[in-house]
């Protein structure tokens, strides 16, 4: 199975990369998941021609048999890169369309990403992106600082949450393709 794992922020540090990183580390023997990040995509401007970037990371979705996007939360919401980067896959391309997309998130505050899920889970099932994103139980990771040691691991009871909430997405995945998935952990 095919997963393409959008860091949802254009920083050259976030926690949210690191979690994209660990997921990849971590679920490795069972799905090839490939990290995209949206840190050389240009803000989006109506009229404008859509860069190759952005082509790019529309392939990289299409080709995928869902998202998992990691945003980060910046003034309890969406941070305006990536809500940029879903302007421009909302214009042109449409690789969302009917696509299975977890959300996820980290913050070095208590409530994690709590309101940026909300926010970017509204945006993603809006007309002209048409994602089928996952609204059962919601993984947001607060103080982060705390949670990752310095090989980016995470705290065992962490991993056990992480896992349980991989798996209901899993469920979920299956629910929505009619099939069992051959390569579940």
């Amino acid at each position: 199975m095919k997963i393409v794992a959008l860091v949802g922020s254009n920083a050259n540090f976030s926690y949210n990369r690191e979690l994209l990183k660990f997921i990849q580390k971590h679920y490795i023997d069972n799905y090839e998941i490939k990290l995209a990040e949206i840190k050389n995509i240009p803000l989006f401007c109506e009229g404008l021609a859509e860069p190759d970037s952005v082509k790019n990371l529309a392939n990289q979705i299409l080709d995928s048999d869902m998202v998992i996007i990691a945003t980060s939360e910046n003034q309890h919401s969406v941070s305006s890169a990536l809500k940029s980067v879903i302007e421009w896959l909302s214009s042109v391309e449409h690789p969302f369309l009917n696509k299975p997309v977890m959300v996820i998130g980290v913050s070095s505050q208590h409530t994690g990403s709590a309101r940026a899920q909300v926010r970017l889970k509204n945006v993603l099932a809006s007309p002209g992106v048409g994602a089928i994103v996952y609204n059962g139980n919601e993984f947001m990771l607060g103080n982060a600082s705390e949670k990752f040691d310095e090989d980016g691991n995470l705290d065992s009871a962490t991993v056990e949450f992480l896992d349980k909430f991989w798996h209901q997405f899993m469920d979920f995945y299956q629910t929505i393709n009619g099939r069992k998935l051959d390569n579940q952990c």
